[in-house]
């Protein structure tokens, strides 16, 4: 099902990224780092790493052809290389300077897309290396990209969990509020779904996010003006925040990456469901990505390393997990799902009494002692104890989801947990190495704002330091 066949382990800090082209693995890392390597055999190429960002790299990208690389940083830059020999073919100034956090390639290589944490978009002409268009989403940062596969749009990800497509000429035609945690990753099928309601070729995209769901969408163009995102559904069963996902380059098969160190991947409708397989990766894994025309399958770790797997859906791998329906979270539960949870814990001669009530997932969880007695009539104290412990073991299930780090404890220029909060001059809070070497870079200007630092003195957030303390013994309990 999803064999590990290969392990990179080059990258002295955690993995950020990978990307393929049709004969090369790129991968970038906090070390300041970009690595590529062959997939004839995996070996290095001789003139990797590519050594050009003074700053973590977050994302890189090939070009559809595979001759052209970009690589973006918290140096505010996107580096656009020749994947052929390494050099570096333009340094990219995101507009604004701040951190830029994704960028990716139109599919005809005409433009490259580079979004930053000030939530700065900015198009770039291939051709000229020289910015096209930019413009800024509404609230957040810019965290995730993905191209339509005909070009004629794009679509970004937020912080605040907003997706917004935008068309080649970077004209905002469409916002929706997706996840409510914030996205962390969408990706777009390059097979278009045809036929449906409005008669139009759709194209199937997939998001993710902290709130530990992966959603599916439809975009379709509703009128010679605009297109519009439509929800499909969304695969819940996910025990912690999904950081990343991926369309194999057939649409046929759909990878997420949970924080809780498991991958899901998912084969479309079976049953009205989706099928999906989990297996499980060595510590907080990143990144993944399918490479294209091939059953490859890379994914990159903290642990500063990158592992490739062999997929095969059609011949499941012994000791993997295979279910044919994703399990929903207790409260999206039917009436029906509530009946066959009854079935399953021995209590069938419920079913009626509960059907009768109407109670579904939500209702379950918040059944009581009062409630069995008084509402559903439930005489026998013996009978409702078995009901309230299944009810009660049902709840601390559903009460064992990871949580997510509140953004609010993360570094703005890392992205990670802060340590040694500091107030900078803008008011903001940042990780003190971060912001020191911000500085020592001689830059006078805001991170979050861009707007000049009136003194680069940094004042220690006791507050916030002990808050993130607080918060991490709650989560160690």
């Amino acid at each position: 099902m999803a064999t590990l066949i290969h392990t990179l382990a080059d990258h002295s800090d955690d993995v950020n990224c990978c990307a393929f082209s049709s004969s090369c693995l790129a991968t970038c890392s906090l070390d300041k780092t970009v690595r590529v390597y062959s997939l004839n055999g995996f070996s290095e190429l001789p003139y990797s790493p590519l050594k050009g960002h003074t700053y973590a790299v977050h994302c890189c990208c090939f070009s559809p052809s595979g001759h052209a690389l970009a690589s973006c940083s918290t140096d505010g830059t996107t580096v656009v290389w020749d994947a052929r020999d390494g050099r570096a073919l333009a340094v990219l100034q995101q507009p604004g300077s701040s951190p830029v956090r994704v960028c990716r390639f139109s599919p005809d290589s005409t433009y490259l897309v580079s979004g930053a944490a000030d939530g700065s978009v900015a198009l770039w002409n291939m051709q000229s290396l020289k910015l096209y268009r930019s413009g800024n989403v509404k609230d957040g940062s810019l965290v995730a990209c993905a191209f339509s596969p005909n070009g004629n749009f794009f679509v970004t990800g937020t912080s605040c969990g907003d997706l917004t497509i935008w068309d080649d000429k970077m004209r905002c035609l469409y916002t929706e509020k997706a996840h409510d945690l914030g996205v962390a990753c969408c990706d777009i099928s390059s097979e278009p779904v045809s036929g449906g309601e409005h008669g139009f070729r759709h194209f199937q995209m997939a998001s993710c996010g902290q709130d530990n769901q992966i959603k599916l969408w439809l975009i379709f163009s509703v009128d010679s003006l605009g297109v519009e995102l439509k929800y499909q559904c969304t695969l819940n069963g996910h025990s912690a925040p999904v950081l990343s996902c991926a369309f194999s380059w057939d649409g046929q098969m759909l990878v997420g990456i949970q924080r809780d160190y498991s991958a899901l991947l998912f084969k479309p409708p079976f049953f009205g469901g989706f099928s999906h397989i989990t297996f499980f990766i060595c510590r907080y894994v990143t990144t993944c990505v399918f490479a294209p025309c091939s059953p490859l399958l890379a994914t990159g770790s903290m642990d500063k390393t990158v592992n490739i797997w062999q997929v095969d859906l059609m011949q499941p791998c012994a000791g993997n997990t295979l279910e044919k329906k994703s399990e929903l979270a207790v409260e999206d539960w039917s009436e029906d799902d509530v009946s066959a949870w009854l079935c399953a814990q021995d209590l069938e001669d419920f079913v009626g009494l509960f059907k009768r009530n109407n109670i579904d997932g939500k209702e379950l969880l918040n059944l009581t002692t009062e409630s069995l007695t008084n509402e559903l009539k439930i005489e026998s104290l013996g009978l409702r104890r078995k009901v309230l412990q299944k009810i009660e073991d049902l709840r601390m299930k559903t009460c064992s989801v990871a949580v997510p780090v509140p953004d609010e404890f993360l570094c703005p220029i890392t992205r990670e947990l802060m340590k040694d909060p500091v107030i900078a001059a803008d008011g903001y809070s940042y990780e003190r190495d971060a912001m020191e070497n911000w500085l020592s870079n001689k830059r006078r200007s805001s991170p979050m704002t861009n707007l000049p630092l009136p003194s680069p003195l940094l004042t220690p957030n006791r507050t916030l330091k002990m808050a993130i303390s607080r918060w991490l013994e709650t989560q160690q309990k």
